[in-house]
This record gives C-alpha cells, sequence and structure tokens, in this order.
C-alpha cells in the first residue's frame, strides 16, 4: 500500500467551509480512479492546520491519478482558499 500525507497550508479567512466542500468534492471525484482506497481529512490538534491521508493500492495507482485531469482541476479549484502550497509526504506500508 502507498500514503501520501498532505500538510495543508492555513486556509484563507472566511474560506474554511469552502475548503472543506472541496475536500468532499474531490474525495467523490479521486474515488473514480483505479487503485484509490480512501482519502481522509485530518485536522492537527496544536495550530489547527487540516493534513490529508491519502491511501493507494500502489504509487503507480497514486501516480496516475497525481498526474491526471482530475488533480489538475482539484489544485484550480483549491488553491484560491489556501495560504501557501500544501507539502506531501510519500510512505509505502511495510508491515501490518
Amino acid at each position: 500500500m502507498f500514503i501520501n500525507i498532505i500538510h495543508f497550508p492555513p486556509i484563507k479567512p472566511g474560506k474554511d467551509a469552502e475548503f472543506r466542500e472541496w475536500f468532499d468534492w474531490s474525495n467523490v471525484e479521486y474515488a473514480k480512479h483505479k487503485g484509490f482506497i480512501s482519502r481522509r481529512l485530518l485536522k492537527l490538534r496544536e495550530d489547527g492546520n487540516y493534513v490529508g491521508l491519502v491511501e493507494h493500492e500502489s504509487y503507480d495507482s497514486f501516480m496516475a491519478m497525481h498526474t491526471s485531469s482530475t488533480q489538475a482541476e482539484a489544485n484550480k479549484r483549491v488553491k484560491p482558499l489556501l495560504d501557501g502550497s500544501p507539502s506531501p509526504e510519500f510512505l509505502e506500508v511495510v508491515a501490518e
């Protein structure tokens, strides 16, 4: 299994509800991709920023989604809501 953790920058003032709507919309779109397992939105207790947790069957299935028109549209829609750029981390599950 392949995991992508996305550290979102602060959400622009007044845009939190719109950001959560975007996340729900993008989950529906990403779920259409082969190999997609799940995607969750988490909130850090320390500073209140959001973190996305994405699970895919493999790195290859993740990259197929990540380089798709779905990803391009999602990025276009979320960019105006963020005060900065997301910071990703990529991990492989080695034991369960």
